[in-house]
């Protein structure tokens, strides 16, 4: 049994996409998966959220969502909006480990980033998973910026004493600036380990999302990704 907790350096970075294809070559794989949203912010009842695109895209079906608060908020403060109780992130870590008992892989999505408040005690993502023991995959954009934000949040993982299982890149472009093209080997040194994938801007428009999923992302996480043949490919002209 496996438990990866997943996070983004930001919103916005295609951590549902990434939470997606992981299952769905997971699923693939015969594996047995279960897919956890501690929190859903900026969605009213009924509508479809994060956890509906994951199920679209892998075929996973075992998905819980244990709190859901209208307003596009941290955690935190969508409860504090809407007047409703914070979800638990220690009962959360009480139905992760019952989900890992019956299930070879739990994936735990996270909502923005890795200390993004879920309570007003200031419990965030982090805390989720110190409380697993949980390898944290984080989720970046290719952009402007994201090297500091990248950057933050590694040492944020690191000085909670919290493991990297890999960093992928969520959204890469169509066409590539000199920005996106360059960060590739900055984001790989910021990580000290090549990447662990990278899924086109519109991977959850593709026809076959686990075909997708297996060339975009690397063997540890059941595909093929090059990360050398990657960097080759975007490296920038002399």
């Amino acid at each position: 049994m496996s438990v990866v907790v997943v996070t983004g350096t930001d919103t916005g970075v295609g951590m549902t996409v990434v939470t997606a294809a992981v299952a769905a070559l997971a699923r693939r794989r015969g594996a047995d998966v279960a897919v956890v949203k501690p929190a859903q912010t900026g969605v009213k009842p009924g509508e479809p959220a994060d956890l509906d695109e994951v199920i679209r895209l892998s075929g996973v079906t075992t998905t819980f969502e244990f709190a859901r608060y209208p307003d596009p908020l941290s955690p935190a403060a969508a409860a504090r909006a809407s007047g409703l109780p914070p979800v638990s992130l220690p009962e959360v870590a009480v139905r992760v480990r019952e989900l890992a008992e019956s299930n070879q892989l739990v994936l735990v999505e996270g909502v923005g980033g890795l200390l993004v408040r879920f309570d007003e005690d200031g419990t965030t993502l982090a805390d989720l998973a110190r409380l697993l023991t949980a390898q944290v995959l984080v989720v970046a954009g290719p952009g402007l910026g994201t090297l500091n934000h990248t950057a933050l949040t590694l040492e944020a993982l690191a000085h909670r004493g919290l493991d990297l299982a890999g960093l992928v890149i969520g959204a890469w472009p169509d066409e590539p600036d000199l920005a996106d093209r360059l960060n590739v080997a900055d984001l790989e040194m910021l990580s000290a380990r090549p990447l662990a994938g990278a899924l086109p801007v519109n991977a959850a428009d593709h026809p076959d999302f686990t075909a997708l999923a297996h060339a975009a992302l690397g063997p540890a996480l059941g595909g093929t990704f090059d990360p050398a043949r990657f960097r080759q490919t975007f490296r920038p002209a002399r």
